[in-house]
């Protein structure tokens, strides 16, 4: 018979590593009411879905952009969003909205801290992830070239085919919503996935976090303001 104190550390490493590998169970509302799972990386809390929301947390609406020429007029501070090929009955819920980063971010300025500190788009108690909380992620799970792989979704019921090396592993579930670039135009979805920061680079691009069907890594990518990307949230 083991000794209890073996016994009691054999226990508690079983139970963390539970823990880490499956979902917390937890539900966060956003002000739609579209509700939201989570999951445990490490320390921490993340989303494990694409954000949809149309408002901020106070009920401040969102400006909702359809149409090429109304999105190309944007300018790189205008708070906006979309839904992919202007189909909310089809791509809303599965990947989520494309926000513009002055959407994303709400109008604050750019943080480089973890946390972040910027609520942004988020629901209460959560908050849009800087780059560097993006990097406490990717090298938890073993560093980029093999993130990806453990972020994606598995198998080509969103992404194309190959999405090479997807397990899911995490539990993250990373999708394929596309994104929206400046002349309005739609591209990648079920190819790339791609997710702001709360992290500029300068007054005109933003650091984001992209994935491919056809590798297994991650890649960080300094993306104009003035793309549509979707947002994934941590817990504060």
């Amino acid at each position: 018979m083991k000794p209890v104190s073996i016994l009691l550390i054999t226990l508690f490493a079983f139970a963390a590593c539970e823990k880490e590998n499956n979902d917390n169970n937890n539900i966060v509302t956003d002000f739609d009411g579209n509700d939201y799972q989570t999951v445990t990386i490490g320390a921490q809390i993340w989303m494990k879905e694409n954000l949809k929301v149309t408002h901020y947390a106070d009920g401040t609406p969102i400006q909702s952009i359809t149409g090429n020429s109304n999105w190309e007029a944007l300018t790189v501070t205008s708070k906006a969003y979309c839904w992919y090929d202007d189909d909310s009955a089809t791509n809303a819920p599965i990947y989520g909205a494309l926000y513009r980063w002055a959407a994303a971010m709400n109008g604050a300025s750019s943080s480089t801290s973890t946390p972040s500190g910027i609520q942004g788009v988020c629901p209460a108690g959560w908050h849009l992830p800087s780059e560097a909380e993006w990097t406490e992620l990717t090298d938890y799970i073993g560093g980029e070239s093999v993130a990806g792989s453990k972020l994606k979704e598995a198998g080509t019921a969103h992404w194309n085919s190959p999405n090479i090396d997807a397990t899911n592993e995490t539990g993250y579930t990373a999708l394929p919503g596309g994104d929206r670039i400046s002349d309005g135009t739609f591209t990648d979805i079920g190819d790339i996935g791609y997710w702001w920061s709360a992290t500029e680079t300068n007054a005109d691009y933003a650091w984001s976090q992209v994935m491919l069907h056809n590798d297994g890594g991650i890649f960080t990518f300094d993306g104009s303001k003035e793309l549509g990307f979707s947002v994934r949230c941590v817990q504060d």
